[in-house]
């Protein structure tokens, strides 16, 4: 491409269950355009990609056409960086495998690349966020499930089949909570996303139905992560003895990973982590009590500097520019 690296842009694409969010981003990770799509209602994924197209098109020749796209970086749901391919991810409606990366890069005709959401977050957290400079790190993004991406020695591990990295769905309590999702019994997403922290509101109600709450104003179809937070906000003892137990869980698990690849940081991302030093407290103190003394008082836990609404379609773009250097 002769088109100075200034004036070419990457097409960052975020797939989720419910929506598609992509932007136009150049190499700064600057993004001059935000747009999305509704991702449930296409049935056909080649409606999908076409849906997308036509959202995506006017962007493009607005900021000088095809000729400016270096490529697309896509971020899914059980997405597989060596083939390209969607595999039955059970939050999306194209079941079995899905050859997405080709399929949308026909269509645009300029090349695409697609791999695990959790793993695009860790690129854009190493090229534009808190972990620039780090060729060791565990990214955990804390929102509705748990997910992770681990780079080692300047690389994500990608394992031989594409999927390593699924630290949310390793187990944590054996014999422990079910999550449904998988069928597994115990794993730290059953107990450390948002949803698990909603079960354990319900759990800790019902345990002690004597024990005033605030969380007793709210339906129980009403009780998430939001309101835990809220209430422990407001000093609610039930509600911060919830974040003391979960950041407990999350803690032993993150001694596992630490003693695992040894990494200088631990960055949290997506909306538990705002939950702060509530969360963060009790994970550090577990965290560092089940360290080999080798290992101690070495890792940083810090929060992402990426822009919540941003993240995902940097992380999506920067593997245009990750495979572009």
């Amino acid at each position: 491409m002769d088109i100075p690296i200034s004036q070419q842009y990457a097409i960052g694409i975020d797939i989720g269950g419910t929506n598609t969010k992509f932007g136009l981003v150049n190499h700064r990770g600057d993004i001059s355009y935000h747009g999305a799509i509704l991702t449930h209602k296409h049935e056909d994924v080649n409606d999908f990609i076409n849906d997308l197209y036509e959202a995506i098109l006017p962007a493009i020749e607005d900021n000088g056409g095809f000729s400016v796209i270096r490529g697309i970086g896509i971020g899914a749901p059980n997405g597989n960086i060596y083939k390209g391919t969607i595999e039955y991810a059970p939050n999306l409606k194209w079941k079995g495998i899905i050859p997405l990366a080709d399929l949308i890069g026909k269509k645009f005709g300029v090349k695409a690349r697609l791999t695990n959401d959790a793993n695009a977050a860790a690129v854009g957290e190493m090229t534009y966020g808190s972990a620039k400079g780090m060729k060791d790190f565990i990214m955990i993004t804390l929102g509705t499930g748990v997910g992770s991406g681990i780079v080692a020695n300047g690389q994500l591990i990608y394992g031989h089949d594409g999927f390593a990295g699924e630290l949310g769905h390793t187990i944590i309590i054996p014999d422990g909570r079910l999550h449904p999702g998988t069928g597994a019994h115990g794993s730290l997403e059953a107990y450390a996303s948002a949803t698990g922290v909603s079960r354990t509101a319900l759990e800790f109600l019902d345990k002690d139905p004597g024990k005033p709450s605030l969380m007793r104003n709210y339906a129980r179809e009403e009780i998430d992560a939001r309101v835990v937070y809220d209430c422990a906000m407001e000093g609610d003892k039930m509600a911060l003895d919830i974040y003391e137990y979960t950041g407990k869980i999350l803690g032993l698990a993150l001694a596992n990973f630490v003693m695992f690849s040894s990494p200088e940081a631990i960055i949290f991302f997506g909306g538990m982590s705002k939950a702060g030093e509530l969360l963060l407290k009790p994970t550090r103190e577990t965290m560092e009590k089940n360290l080999l003394p080798i290992f101690r008082n070495k890792v940083k836990l810090i929060f992402s500097e990426l822009k919540e609404a941003d993240a995902a379609i940097l992380g999506a773009s920067a593997l245009v520019w990750e495979t572009s250097k």
